[in-house]
């Protein structure tokens, strides 16, 4: 088992399933938006063909009304029978909770939500002040997370966390990391756009707003899906629409390298075209 990771529209995708074909692996995908059926376009996942040729968990698992955070993610892994996977996507907050675990959480009934939106920070700190002091006062939703704890486990959060400490599901995998300068990923992410707009991004769109009619669903508030909405709110011009996409795509890859920067010491670092040799040696090792 091993992991790819890399910004978005680096060419993961691609370089996963080929590597997956040569060695007899299946995959799991790292995506958060692949995740949901009936969003093909704007997630960019693979095609049928693609995925006929290769097993693929971790896409089209729920619907866009569905509930989904990484323990769920976590939990798709456990449950899948071998481990002769390629884990790949460019969500690496997911393959951070895999290697270094989360702590397993109370369950927090649509009551407790409501209740913890009635309390505030003062609230918060009067119940766990160290815990308090670590987050910014604005921080709305950590601040309503650490109150549900309370409210659901009757422990405040610091100590709730130190019972529950986080339990990796994944120890000691090679992670390997494509390496692409800004101005190509650029041009990727351009080109990838235009064929996500060839495709029918804008119908996939208006099919998701009519079907489910709630913009605040966390799904139709992605990259793609909600500069579209946008658009049918005439704040853009069809050119202008594409460009936005764009940037904030480029945006997203940025902090996605930045991230992997930060997160992963221990990778191998190369350039999409140099990848897949290095992965098939240190594989086959």
């Amino acid at each position: 088992m091993f992991a790819i990771i890399g910004p978005t529209a680096s060419g993961k995708s691609d370089l996963a399933i080929n590597l997956a074909l040569k060695l007899g692996y299946e995959i799991l995908s790292l995506d958060s938006l692949s995740i949901y059926k009936e969003i093909d376009i704007a997630s960019a996942k693979p095609s049928p063909k693609e995925l006929s040729l290769v097993k693929h968990y971790g896409i089209n698992e729920i619907y866009p009304n569905q509930k989904f955070d990484v323990a769920k993610f976590i939990e798709i892994y456990r449950q899948i029978p071998h481990k002769k996977l390629i884990i790949v996507g460019g969500t690496g907050f997911y393959l951070k909770a895999m290697t270094e675990g989360i702590s397993q959480m109370p369950e927090i009934t649509e009551e407790i939500k409501k209740e913890a939106k009635k309390r505030d920070y003062k609230f918060l700190k009067s119940i766990d002040k160290n815990y308090a002091e670590k987050i910014s006062p604005n921080d709305t939703y950590r601040i309503q997370k650490g109150i549900e704890i309370y409210l659901a486990s009757n422990t405040p959060p610091s100590d709730y966390f130190r019972l529950n400490p986080p339990k990796p599901a994944i120890k000691d995998i090679p992670i390997f990391e494509i390496d692409v300068n800004r101005e190509l990923l650029r041009e990727r992410i351009r080109k990838r756009t235009e064929k996500m707009f060839k495709n029918g991004l804008i119908d996939e769109v208006a099919y998701l707003e009519k079907k489910y009619l709630d913009r605040r669903l966390p799904a139709l508030k992605a990259i793609g899906i909600k500069e579209v909405l946008d658009y049918f709110n005439g704040l853009y011009t069809y050119n202008k629409l594409k460009e936005k996409i764009i940037t904030n795509t480029a945006r997203l890859a940025k902090r996605q390298q930045t991230f992997n920067r930060t997160q992963f010491k221990q990778k191998i670092s190369a350039p999409l075209d140099k990848l897949e040799e290095i992965i098939l040696k240190e594989i086959r090792k």
